[in-house]
């Protein structure tokens, strides 16, 4: 099956819902950290699926492969950055966000290798 736009890959739209919990969460920090974490993991979740459109885009298998290998760097960054939200803001609610950040970890993961094995 042929899709025509990034926007119909599934892992591309979960992707997005979790720019938004990221936010919503985020929201949630104090305001000391309006330019530490809070913009480091906004910037680290916006990157997942920015790097898995434009890697799309460039209508390049190997191109393609390398963004999806760098939107799965940038889930890593996040993932870590949720633990540390999680030692320093016990109260804050972490969990939707790490089950969608979870999810697209496992689909990125089967992306990058089975274009990895076809390739």
């Amino acid at each position: 099956m042929y899709l025509r736009s990034y926007k119909e890959l599934i892992v591309w739209q979960k992707s997005i819902k979790l720019v938004k919990e990221i936010y919503k969460l985020t929201y949630e920090f104090p305001k000391s950290e309006i330019y530490g974490l809070s913009s480091q993991m906004q910037r680290a979740a916006i990157s997942i699926p920015s790097n898995i459109a434009e890697g799309y885009s460039r209508k390049n298998l190997k191109e393609y492969i390398q963004f999806l290998h760098i939107a799965y760097g940038s889930s890593a960054e996040l993932e870590t950055q949720l633990i540390i939200v999680k030692e320093l803001y016990p109260k804050l609610g972490c969990n939707t966000a790490e089950s969608f950040l979870e999810e697209i970890r496992k689909m990125l993961n089967t992306i990058i290798k089975k274009l990895e094995n076809n390739n």
